[in-house]
């Protein structure tokens, strides 16, 4: 049986246009998503946006367009980035759209014929910024009278009838599901932050608000809007079919995991387990927090006009080169650093040296002396052997990676063989067996082929358009680009494409 595989990015709040910071959770997520399908199996990956809240309400009345409208615009941003990134999502959940409002209806619905939710009334601070309560321990009160949450948003003090979510009865139940499923929440920062939070206990939370309009009705009370957080995690459920789980996508629930940005990790970790638990749902297997991205070491901010549009970086740069960058630079789940300096010496040194003059060195041999014909597999000297051997054990060591959401060492793996193939081809010196042993020059060439073809497998998922052009020179066709498709050799006698460079340099104006 095809084993199946879930991955969700955040859905994306639509109070601002997207930025470098949106785009990477994407394509981090796209690669492992394409890394699946890769493997054979049967994949889905979510995405979407964020829509209700009164920070939306707020950000449309100041531009004097109903709340609809303005979330449609901003959602279409949203798509429109994750096309030019070459994002390949199966699903966008709105949080407006009418199936949506359907799953938050009955998962609210469940949770409370399981006797979870009750009607009370919310006195205490709220952040609009950050669409959430605040403890009076996490207030801080300013010189000049200012209280703000702990992100510096400003906090203001909230009075309304409110539906409350049986939070405190489920202290014992996370601590357990953490303890029992040390995988659960990564990586280890953010996991001990939120075991703390939770041993220190957890307090009833509220679940709707009457104050403003634009969100999702509860069932059977008008006068409420469910509070945003509530409504925005059900859209994992939403894209799984739910309240529908017998049918066409109800087997990809539970998700396999959730890719978020560490400043919703809370949201996540705590609240979604415990409305899961109470709906008595399966819970996701893991949720992974990635870092923050700062532009020449300093904080993305309007204000400094230093907001990273990723379009724009694109292209500049290209796109592949642009998500080659995102996932190589840093280990995933720690905070990067965006920089033209390294952007470009990652894209002269690895790409365009690297790996792109591997490959137009071995093709425009096998062009210039022999024809352009793909030779056989001949005899295998020791060397031969060796680097055959590391191209063999790749895919293992990436394939291991990949499962432990470690993208960036999955390509230092991949990096490890390229330069072993780039000493391998200086050792054999094919240009010189030109003239003293034509037949060895034709097996080392051979040899080369079929190792570049196992690295150009692999990186797919990272850099879909410039790889499949490679694979296309290799004489690699369609139907064996896959894991599974690499235990066979390509036949010899090809006839491969006049080769042209796929990583050209970059040269600054």
């Amino acid at each position: 049986m095809t084993r199946r595989f879930t991955i969700t990015t955040p859905i994306f709040y639509v109070n601002g246009a997207p930025h470098i910071g949106h785009a990477y959770t994407s394509i981090a997520c796209d690669v492992l998503a394409r890394f699946h399908r890769l493997m054979g199996e049967d994949v889905l990956f979510v995405t979407g946006t964020d829509e209700h809240g009164q920070k939306v309400e707020q950000s449309a009345l100041a531009q004097n367009v109903p709340p609809q409208e303005f979330a449609d615009r901003v959602s279409a941003q949203f798509r429109q980035m994750q096309q030019d990134m070459d994002v390949s999502a199966d699903d966008f959940v709105r949080t407006t759209e009418e199936r949506h409002k359907k799953s938050a209806q009955a998962l609210w619905k469940k949770v409370a014929d399981n006797g979870f939710i009750y009607l009370g009334a919310y006195e205490g601070w709220y952040s609009t910024r950050d669409e959430a309560f605040i403890g009076e321990d996490e207030v801080t009160t300013h010189e000049d009278g200012r209280k703000t949450a702990p992100s510096g948003a400003p906090v203001e003090w909230v009075r309304e009838p409110s539906y409350f979510f049986k939070l405190s009865e489920f202290q014992d139940r996370l601590l357990k599901l953490y303890q029992e499923n040390p995988d659960f929440i990564g990586p280890a920062g953010p996991k001990r932050e939120i075991e703390s939070f939770v041993r220190q206990g957890l307090r009833d939370l509220s679940i709707s608000r009457t104050s403003f309009r634009w969100g999702i009705e509860v069932p059977g009370d008008a006068d409420h809007v469910m509070y945003v957080w509530f409504d925005a995690l059900a859209n994992y459920l939403t894209a799984a079919g739910y309240p529908d789980l017998t049918g066409e996508k109800g087997r990809y629930w539970p998700a396999d995991v959730h890719v978020v940005g560490k400043e919703i990790i809370r949201f996540h970790c705590i609240y979604w387990p415990a409305f899961l638990m109470a709906a008595g749902l399966p819970l996701p297997s893991k949720v992974f927090a990635h870092g923050w991205w700062t532009v020449e070491g300093e904080k993305m901010s309007k204000s400094l006009g230093n907001v990273l549009d990723p379009k724009a970086l694109s292209d500049e740069f290209g796109l592949d080169q642009l998500r080659f960058f995102l996932m190589r630079e840093v280990p995933f789940g720690g905070d990067s650093n965006f920089s033209r300096r390294s952007m470009i010496t990652r894209m002269n040194v690895e790409l365009a040296n690297d790996l792109g003059n591997l490959a137009q060195r071995t093709l425009s041999q096998i062009a210039k002396n022999l024809d352009g014909v793909l030779p056989e597999r001949g005899a295998e000297t020791d060397d031969d052997q060796v680097i055959l051997k590391q191209a063999a054990d790749l895919p293992g060591l990436v394939k291991a990676h990949i499962e432990r959401l470690a993208i960036s060492d999955a390509l230092e793996e991949v990096w490890k063989l390229i330069r072993a193939a780039n000493a391998y081809i200086d050792r054999q010196a094919p240009w010189a067996l030109k003239k003293t042993d034509k037949a060895r020059m034709a097996d080392v060439l051979r040899v080369l082929v079929d190792v570049i073809r196992v690295i150009a497998t692999l990186l797919q998922p990272y850099m879909p358009q410039s790889i499949s052009r490679m694979l296309d020179q290799l004489g690699v066709e369609e139907n064996e680009r896959t894991l599974e498709a690499l235990n066979t050799l390509l036949p010899g006698g090809r006839i491969l494409p006049k080769p042209q460079g796929v990583f050209p340099r970059f040269v600054e104006e």
